[in-house]
């Protein structure tokens, strides 16, 4: 019974050292990324990198590791930007019709007037009319602009959050899950088959988010978002 005893508190104290002794997870993934490189698996390559680059290269080392940095999921306010923003381009929708709608019976006066006293009093009346359709048009291309990047923002996070998440998982509540964001850049040395170095920046990101409503974790992985060339 005690030899027992203490197997089972000998395999909970492994259990629970190893993952404070496994090597950092930047090492085994970029073990995986190059790997794949000198084999030609685009696949593979693919999966792990959001924006995959295969150097033509020998031999790759780690130069450094950043820090860990952890910032709030903003994949929810990113959402709620892009909501905002087309209301905002939607109401503007109504003034601008209307100001263009004044400027065109303004403009069929003018056409369809025969003095030219009528002619000169209908100019008047467009100039001033397309001075408030040129501002409410402003408006409505300024906010259009905006709301376009907010747009391309929100899509961009949640691509870039599924793909840590899961690219095959169907998940309509990934703009509403909340949790963290974990980064770090690691700058590699590459030996071209050339025989020169080059060294890159890669920015690594990992989501560990939660679905607070249905109180569901979403794990997920550590995966490359881009290589910036350095040297």
């Amino acid at each position: 019974m005690r030899k027992k005893t203490l197997f089972v508190i000998g395999f909970l104290v492994a259990f629970l050292v190893i993952p404070g002794c496994s090597p950092q997870p930047e090492k085994g993934l970029l073990a995986r990324y190059f790997n794949a490189v000198t084999l030609n698996d685009n696949d593979t390559m693919s999966s792990m990198a959001l924006d995959p680059f295969q150097p033509d290269m020998t031999s790759w080392n780690i130069v450094s590791i950043g820090p860990d940095k952890i910032e709030p999921a903003k994949l929810p306010d990113l959402n709620k930007a892009e909501i905002e923003m087309k209301k905002a381009q939607d109401a503007q929708i109504g003034p601008t019709i209307d100001a263009d709608t004044l400027l065109k019976d303004a403009q069929y006066e003018k056409d369809t007037s025969r003095s030219s006293a009528g002619k000169a009093a209908a100019q008047r009346k467009i100039d001033e009319l397309q001075a408030k359709y040129n501002a409410e048009n402003a408006k409505m291309q300024a906010l259009k602009k905006d709301y376009n990047v907010a747009k391309a923002a929100a899509a961009a996070e949640e691509e870039m959050t599924m793909f840590s998440l899961d690219p095959r998982l169907q998940l309509p509540t990934v703009r509403e899950l909340t949790g963290t964001v974990h980064s770090k850049d690691v700058v590699v040395a590459i030996k071209t088959k050339a025989g020169g170095m080059k060294n890159y920046k890669l920015i690594m990101k990992q989501y560990l988010l939660k679905d607070e409503v249905n109180n569901v974790p979403h794990r997920g992985r550590w995966v490359i978002v881009k290589f910036e060339p350095l040297s």
